[in-house]
């Protein structure tokens, strides 16, 4: 008799295919669903394997739109930067995925979510938070916090005679001696032979991006053109070719970025679980809408409103990371973030050349720059006499506070 449904996130790699096939001997039927995120994957391939496996029901999800739209956008918005370097392409897609595997369990009556996460990294917070904001009531199986599960399997050759003894396809070519997720908007590297963080990243790890120093030696001249902080239209100055959806402009922006070396970070960083990992990033059309947005931001938004909006986009991003997308919060954050963006508006010229982004100039209908009143040729409406008092009393706190540390120095 069936312990009941379970959906798990499938990606048809050695480990979720282990997975399935153990859940099933534990008496479950298995809903494998895949989602696909703009990695790189033979979807049908990986549909037949989960079929043959024994899966119940197979679900290919293609979630690159809503991804962008929903996910990457808001993360623009925010310049959502975890730890001042990590754009977070892997946090910003959990809730994406987790999203949809919820509604597949809710629609098909699963009373349980799994998934191959391991029992040390950020994944599996963020998978079980969003499968538990937005289906409160769902059991979750995680086979590697399971100790049958991780007693048994102890590392990769375990896994290799489960998987040949049970009639799963295993890989023909070598492994990587590191890990690797990819989707739409980067590829991660971590773990293997990266764990030592004094080690160079091999020049065969990028996937995503060329060698900046192998990279053409002409730019690529962009406009990107924003509406309330996200882009609606990305064109190519020199081949008067544009983009306007956002699946298509994020891709091209990728397609650019990776041609010429751009988006590559090497880093340590702190998981939320609580321990220091070192990760290997390349994030081409992420980097270059964050300078792009910055950079139009800046131009038409008053200064305190952006410097509010600043500390809310760190938070953001540390909500992101850890796992509290759907957290109210977060929901809170992210309407008040949107709400910075309605005067956000305009034109962004920029080249991308040698791994590097450059800024050439901006325009927009709601830009706050006066050429007028900073210009030095021109006085304007500016009285200069209006410095004197403003320095003045801005000086009466320095001034004070240095009277005393004298006072003090004089006593000792």
């Amino acid at each position: 008799m069936s312990k009941g449904t379970v959906v798990l996130a499938y990606s048809g790699g050695l480990d979720t295919s282990c997975i399935l096939v153990w859940l099933k001997e534990q008496g479950y039927d298995v809903i494998a669903f895949l989602a696909n995120i703009g990695q790189d994957e033979d979807f049908e391939a990986a549909r037949k394997k989960a079929e043959k496996l024994g899966a119940k029901k197979v679900f290919i999800e293609d979630l690159r739109s809503e991804f962008v739209e929903d996910f990457i956008w808001p993360a623009v918005q925010a310049n959502a930067v975890y730890e001042d370097r990590y754009l977070l392409g892997t946090a910003v897609a959990r809730p994406c995925i987790g999203r949809s595997q919820v509604e597949i369990a809710r629609r098909e009556g699963a009373q349980f979510v799994s998934h191959g996460a391991t029992g040390k990294g950020n994944d599996q917070i963020r998978f079980e938070l969003t499968c538990y904001a937005l289906y409160p009531e769902v059991k979750i199986i995680a086979p590697w916090r399971v100790p049958e599960f991780y007693n048994r399997f102890k590392g990769r050759i375990d896994l290799m005679d489960y998987a040949q003894k049970h009639g799963i396809p295993v890989p023909v070519t070598p492994q990587a001696p590191w890990s690797m997720d990819a989707n739409l908007m980067h590829i991660s590297y971590e773990s293997g032979i990266l764990e030592n963080p004094k080690s160079n990243a091999p020049a065969d790890l990028y996937l995503m991006t060329k060698n900046p120093e192998e990279s053409p030696n002409t730019p690529d001249v962009l406009e990107i053109e924003f509406s309330n902080g996200v882009p609606v239209k990305v064109t190519n100055v020199k081949e008067s070719t544009s983009k306007d959806s956002p699946l298509d402009i994020f891709s091209y922006l990728n397609e650019i970025g990776g041609k010429h070396g751009v988006g590559r970070i090497d880093i340590v960083e702190n998981r939320f679980i609580g321990m220091k990992s070192r990760g290997i990033y390349e994030t081409p059309g992420g980097t270059i809408l964050l300078q792009a947005h910055l950079d139009i931001e800046t131009f038409t938004m008053d200064k305190e409103v952006r410097r509010i909006k600043q500390g809310l986009g760190i938070k953001f991003a540390e909500l992101v990371y850890n796992g509290f997308w759907y957290s109210p919060e977060c929901d809170f954050v992210r309407h008040c973030i949107d709400k910075s963006q309605e005067n956000v508006e305009g034109k962004v010229q920029l080249s991308v050349f040698k791994g590097q982004v450059y800024i050439m100039g901006r325009e927009s209908p709601k830009s706050l720059y006066n050429e007028e009143l900073v210009s030095m040729d021109v006085q304007g409406d500016y009285d200069p006499c209006d410095a004197s008092g403003f320095i003045r009393i801005n000086a009466v706190r320095l001034r004070e506070h240095h009277r005393l540390q004298g006072l003090s120095s004089v006593k000792k």
